[in-house]
């Protein structure tokens, strides 16, 4: 093993390691990684990222930045990459939760009014409409990606900007170009439902 003071090994410390210190890195985030692989592909495609994700992270290990405290959003990164040759089937189930009204952002709450204002925090993660589920199937992949990495995996501007290889500038400016595509969407789906509200209700 890496450290033999008794204290947990770093991440730096498994990654310049052997292969028994990688398992344990592979322990320690490998279910990270399926949750947030599972959220945009689905649990069958998510085990084949995970795999993925960590067999190039032990082939790459060499490239990663041992300045950084975490390996995590160094890890989030290369799944990324291999989530957008998926980008087909995530936009198919993107589609599909807008045609059943399922929530797309996984939060189960009701919008408000506020929500809108509330994705300056975390990307109006409380909407459940199909039309938001439509505006992210829609969303360019750069700023899906982006998106995603903030609501679900909740990383910080910086931690996206090293996954993806980018300033953080460019983070907040997708982000920003997203979130208004969401507010537009939430705001399309409050008028109409005010609308339909007012004369006589859904189906009425």
């Amino acid at each position: 093993m890496v450290n033999y003071s008794g204290e947990e090994s770093t991440d730096t410390e498994l990654l310049a390691g052997d292969r028994e210190d990688f398992a344990q890195l592979f322990d320690k985030y490998a279910r990270t990684i399926y949750r947030y692989a599972a959220r945009r592909v689905g649990p069958d495609i998510a085990e084949d990222i995970v795999a993925d994700t960590f067999m190039r992270a032990f082939e790459n290990r060499h490239k990663f930045n041992t300045s950084a405290t975490s390996a995590l959003p160094w890890l989030y990164g290369i799944a990324t990459n291999l989530l957008r040759r998926q980008h087909r089937n995530e936009t198919r189930a993107l589609k599909a939760f807008a045609r059943n009204y399922a929530d797309p952002l996984g939060s189960g709450q009701v919008a408000t009014d506020d929500t809108a204002e509330a994705s300056v925090s975390r990307l109006d993660a409380s909407n459940t409409t199909a039309q938001l589920a439509q505006a992210l199937a829609a969303l360019p992949a750069k700023q899906r990606d982006v998106l995603l990495l903030y609501a679900w995996a909740e990383l910080s501007y910086a931690e996206i900007a090293t996954a993806l290889d980018i300033s953080i500038g460019t983070v907040r400016s997708r982000l920003n170009r997203t979130r208004a595509v969401l507010r537009a969407a939430h705001n399309e789906f409050s008028t109409a439902k005010s609308f339909v509200i007012a004369h006589g209700g859904f189906g009425g």
